[in-house]
């Protein structure tokens, strides 16, 4: 029998207020982090970040619509369905997303080391930013 997933993104459970969709887990994936990263029109959620402590590096591909990531010293890099993103661990990042909002896979891991996924991550998990 064919080990397959299939998935809507519309039907993903979200964290983070609606921020990330959970795509790995709902897919079962264990191996990297994988979520749906959906920002709407005029809002600023994405914070300027960095993954320094976990040494996670981060890979980011435009499913839908065009934004900017702001890269720390005031770099910007446009966001569109042409471009992938790769960013180190270390570099802080924030996306904004552009006139009709954007929606990107996220993929991440840690170099050398095996995934371990965090349990907020998991479909059924608690959303860690819930009032």
């Amino acid at each position: 029998m064919p080990d397959v997933t299939a998935v809507k993104i519309d039907e993903l459970e979200g964290f983070y207020k609606g921020l990330f969709l959970k795509a790995r887990s709902s897919l079962g994936v264990t191996s990297f982090g994988l979520a749906v990263v959906e920002i709407e029109a005029g809002s600023d959620p994405h914070p300027l970040h960095d993954h320094f402590a976990e040494g996670q590096e981060e890979v980011y591909v435009v499913l839908r619509g065009t934004g900017t990531m702001e890269i720390e010293g005031g770099e910007e890099i446009a966001l569109d369905a042409d471009t992938l993103v790769r960013v180190g661990p270390e570099t802080k990042r924030k996306i904004t997303p552009g006139p009709e909002g954007v929606r990107l896979l996220s993929i991440g891991g840690i170099p050398g080391k095996p995934y371990e996924a965090p349990g907020y991550s998991e479909v059924g998990a608690p959303d860690p930013l819930a009032s």
